[in-house]
This record gives structure tokens, C-alpha cells and sequence, in this order.
């Protein structure tokens, strides 16, 4: 699967073979900080079919690089210079490592000769990035350019997805070498072995509330959507890893509801409830176990479908693991003929119906009165085409999206599980960018947006068009949820005074328009869809009362 670039002992710089070895491996876009400490690589990608997206932070380029790889089969990649553009870059790697998301971040470096010498802007991509990585690679020797690419795309998909770093030197990236590129590492998916098989299909027909749980970004359409027919042929339920949702479609008569924090009861429940639980893509971690303390007992059923061998994050019993690729295992899967069983069909119609109650749209008081967040989601759910697009990062405000935004293919919600602030505008960027023809709407809070709300600069600047809300009740609400419980009474550090966000997206060259009260909704959100038809991103600063809460 090589790119064969030249065959006749053609040479170019290491940072042009760099390239041209990135679009050997299907990358169709970067996003980047611009450095000095690598600027043949940039001179590569000007003559080159690869997008070079340019933002305006660090944090907010990795995190874009980051949603594409959650939105892609290829890894994403994100380009920034040394020492302080390394250092703002860490969040998305972060970011990465939790949410298992394929991605490479290139960093320009220091000379060769200069190292150990505390030269400008001088750090150690080893001993900063090394412990929350893949891996760390630094480009030593120029002769090896492409096949150190080859290796990070290889690592950052391979096993467990994740982040890998590639340091570049600016004096070697310009040497001149071989320009051949080094070929594509094929990636191992696994499969179900004739034992995984057997034991799989005794346990389902033992079961009587058998429950699948998916998880994870190494999912493709095509395994979601067998896996869905799979379940719903069988009866059979299926929920999904909080912050995942779409992977299961939210109107398919299988899905029972999201697990993760501030779920509903009753999938909170369910983990107890069911007698088999075969996780598809993740483990039983924090963020299912409710903080390793739901389902703890080792007497309970548990499939692990998963790559990782070491079940990182892993808590609770583990009755099988096996060691596949979600794609993968769903292949084999699927010609597992079970017999239906009536127990499995009344217990998923059960839990189906109290999803179907929780997903309700709000009714009462949303066409009057001061502006509200259920009144939001009940006008616009409505509009929206079926295959639109979420995005959020953290905050209460995305619990509205996960209670009533319907997500209907895989990769139809994109946020950030390490509960990282100030992803919801960059990973809007990134799918807008990625599916130029769907809505992709993004819902921010005030603070959340704030510090990564720039990019809307960015969006401009590449006919990005985001649908975006940014929900204004003057806190981070969140943190002051917990502070209620905790410290009660005692309001501190979580008060916030805000611009009119509305202006700043007119300031960026976009559309803007505050609501306050209820009825001023409907003329704004097809003042939005007009804005975004004639090319340009849109806003709503929705001003919300505080201590209004989804669930």
C-alpha cells in the first residue's frame, strides 16, 4: 500500500517526505499552529492535496484533530511548535488518551545541536507527554521521515485508539533523502475464536435480560448499523457509553438509553437488573460503574469485547474477554442465529418505553416566559434533518443533548469523555468541515465556551458552518451543582459575568441573536438555518435563569 512518489532515486527534504507520507495514509486534513520550528513541513503541505486548517490556539487545533479522529478511519492530526505551543496542545492528547481516539500531533522541535542547552523554548516531548501517550517519537535521523509517520499512524490506531506524539527537529526535517514513502502497517482487528463463539452463544441462551453496551470511536457505519439489525432482530437491548450515543440509534426500538454520569434511573438500573452484560468497544470503567461501585459483584456476568489485552480502566467481574475490534467482532456476530426468546422481547420493550419517556420533549411553558434550555431543545428538535449532528464538551448544558437531541448514525455525537471544557466549538469546526451537507449543531455554556470559542474565527475563515447555542446562565453550573451538596449555601468561585455572545459572533463575521424569553425562539432558530444556508455559522446566546437543570 505504498505511495509510490518517485522510482528513479528522486530526493526531497525529510519535512516534504513527512507529507507526502501523511497523504500516502489517507489524511485529508490538518490542523495547525504555524512555527518556525517546522517550516518545511509546512512548505510541503502548500504544493500538497492535504487541507492545512489554521486556528487560532493550540488547544483548540488538537482538539479539532482530535474530533477527526473520531470522525474518521484515519487518524487525526494536528501540527504546533515547541515549548509553549507543545504545552497548550496537552488537552486534546489528554482528551485522546480517555476517549481512545486515534490521533497524531506533530511538534515542531529545537536543532539537533541545540539540545540539553536550555536553548528557546527548549522541553523534553519525552518526559512531557510520555506518561499520557501511545507513544513519543522524536525524529533523529531524516532518513527514517517516512517511516516514522508510517509507525505513529500504525500506533495511534492499532490495539486500544490513542494519541502519539512526533517530535521534529527543525534542522533535520530540512535534510535532503530518499523520497520514498514507507508503506501503510496494516492493523490488526481481531475476531471471535471458535471458544469466544460457544461461550457467547450458551451465555445469550441462558440469559433472560441480556443487555449489549457499546462504546469507543473504533466503531465503522457499517458495524453500527449490522449490530442494530442484530439486536432488533433479536430482541434484544442495547445502550450506550455516555457521550457515545448514535452508535445505537436513538429511535431504534433496541435502545434503552445512554450509561455514564447523570444518566436516568432507570438505565441506572439496568446494570444491575441484567443477568449478561457484553460490553462491545469498552470496559466497565468510572464513568459506567458510577465510580467503581455498580456491579462490583463477582458472581456477575460480563463479556469484555475489546483489543486491548490489558482491559485498561477495567473494573468489576470479567466472565470472557474478547480480543476483537468492534467491526470485527460484529462480523462474526451476526451469523449467530439465536432463537428468540419472549423473556428478551418484554424486557427490552420495558426499557425502551421508559427511554422513549425520558426522551419526551418538554410541553408545558415553552412558547412563553424567560428563556430555558427545555424550550430550546423542544423548538428545535423538531427542525432538525435526520441525519444532524451534536457536539459539546462539558458542562450541565449538555445534559439537554444527551436527555433529547436524537442522534441516528455512529459518529452523530462527538464530545470529549475526559470531561474536558472547551471542546464543543473546535469539534463543531471539525464536523462541520468533515460533512460540509449536515446540520452540526453545538451546544456550549457560557464558560465552557469561552475558552476555546475563538475558533469560530476558524470557521469563517474555511466556510465552516456550525449551528451553535451557547447557554448563558452566568456559572459554571456543574461545579456549583457539586457545591450545593457539598458546601451548601456557600456560592464561590463558580459566578461568572459574560459579553453578549451574539456580538462576538457578528464581531467574527458570522450570525448572532440573543433570546431571553421563550417566544423569541422559533423566528431565531430560522433565522440560524437561514444564516447557515447562505454560507455562514450561526448563534444563539440563549440567557437561561441558574439552577434550571435537564434531569
Amino acid at each position: 500500500m505504498g505511495y509510490p512518489l518517485n522510482s528513479n532515486g528522486q530526493k526531497k527534504s525529510a519535512g516534504h517526505v513527512i507529507v507526502d507520507s501523511l497523504v500516502a495514509h489517507g489524511v485529508e486534513r490538518v490542523y495547525s499552529i504555524p512555527g518556525e520550528s517546522y517550516l518545511d513541513v509546512l512548505d510541503g503541505l502548500a504544493d500538497s492535496p492535504i487541507k492545512n486548517v489554521i486556528c487560532r490556539h493550540e488547544g483548540g487545533a488538537t482538539y479539532m484533530a482530535e474530533a477527526d479522529g473520531k470522525l474518521n478511519q484515519t487518524p487525526g492530526v494536528a501540527m504546533v511548535t515547541r515549548g509553549p505551543g507543545a504545552a497548550n496542545a496537552h488537552v486534546a492528547l489528554h482528551t485522546a488518551w480517555q476517549d481512545s481516539t486515534a490521533m497524531v500531533l506533530f511538534v515542531g522541535l529545537i536543532p539537533f545541536e541545540h539540545r540539553e542547552k536550555e536553548a528557546f523554548q527548549e522541553f523534553d516531548p519525552h518526559a512531557w507527554f510520555g506518561t499520557g501517550t501511545k507513544r513519543v517519537m522524536v525524529l533523529d535521523h531524516p532518513e527514517r521521515a517516512s517511516e516514522i509517520v508510517a509507525e505513529a499512524m500504525f500506533a495511534a490506531s492499532s490495539g486500544r485508539p490513542g494519541p502519539v506524539v512526533v517530535g521534529l527537529p527543525e534542522d533535520i526535517i530540512t535534510q535532503p533523502i530518499d523520497a520514498r514513502v514507507h508503506p501503510q502497517i496494516p492493523v490488526a482487528g481481531g475476531g471471535m475464536t471458535v471458544d469466544d463463539w460457544k461461550q457467547l452463544h450458551d451465555a445469550l441462551l441462558e440469559s433472560e435480560k441480556p443487555l449489549f453496551i457499546t462504546g469507543g470511536n473504533d466503531w465503522t457505519s457499517e458495524a453500527s448499523e449490522q449490530l442494530v439489525k442484530w439486536l432488533e432482530d433479536h430482541k434484544i437491548a442495547g445502550a450506550v457509553e455516555w457521550r457515545t450515543q448514535g452508535t445505537i440509534p436513538f429511535d431504534s426500538p433496541s435502545y434503552v438509553g445512554p450509561m455514564g454520569y447523570g444518566r436516568p434511573k432507570p438505565t441506572y438500573d439496568l446494570l444491575e437488573e441484567t443477568d449478561l452484560l457484553v460490553f462491545v468497544g469498552t470496559v466497565p470503567g468510572d464513568m459506567i460503574t458510577d465510580g467503581f461501585t455498580i456491579r462490583q459483584n463477582w458472581d456477575k456476568k460480563n463479556f469484555l469485547v475489546t483489543i486491548d489485552p490489558a482491559l485498561r480502566g477495567r473494573s468489576g467481574p470479567v466472565s470472557h474477554q474478547i480480543l476483537a475490534k468492534p467491526a470485527d467482532f460484529v462480523r462474526d456476530l451476526v451469523r449467530m442465529d439465536l432463537p428468540n426468546k419472549p423473556e428478551w422481547e418484554s424486557w427490552t420493550a420495558k426499557m425502551r418505553q421508559q427511554q422513549e419517556d425520558f426522551a419526551a420533549l418538554p410541553t408545558e411553558n415553552i412558547h412563553d416566559g424567560p428563556a430555558t434550555m427545555d424550550a430550546m431543545m423542544a423548538h428545535l428538535v423538531p427542525t432538525l434533518p435526520y441525519d444532524a449532528m451534536v457536539t459539546f464538551g462539558a458542562g450541565e448544558h449538555t445534559n439537554w443533548a444527551h436527555r433529547y437531541f436524537p442522534t441516528h448514525h455512529y459518529g452523530s455525537l462527538i464530545s470529549a469523555r475526559n470531561g474536558s471544557m472547551g471542546y464543543s466549538i473546535p469539534s463543531a469546526v471539525s464536523a462541520s468541515l468533515n460533512f460540509p451537507e449536515k446540520c452540526v449543531v453545538s451546544i456550549a455554556g457560557d464558560g465552557e465556551f469561552l475558552m476555546n470559542g475563538q475558533e469560530i474565527a476558524t470557521a469563517k475563515q474555511y466556510g465552516a458552518t456550525p449551528f451553535i447555542i451557547v447557554m448563558d446562565n452566568q456559572e459554571y453550573g456543574t461545579i456549583r451543582t457539586h457545591q450545593e451538596r457539598d458546601y451548601p449555601g456557600r456560592v464561590s468561585g463558580t459566578q461568572l459575568k459574560n459579553p453578549n455572545f451574539a456580538d462576538m459572533a457578528k464581531a467574527f463575521g458570522g450570525f448572532g441573536i440573543k433570546v431571553t424569553e421563550n417566544s423569541q425562539l422559533p423566528d431565531a432558530i430560522q433565522a440560524c438555518y437561514d444564516a447557515i444556508n447562505q454560507g455562514s455559522f450561526a448563534l444563539i446566546h440563549l440567557v437561561t435563569e441558574q439552577r434550571k437543570q435537564a434531569y
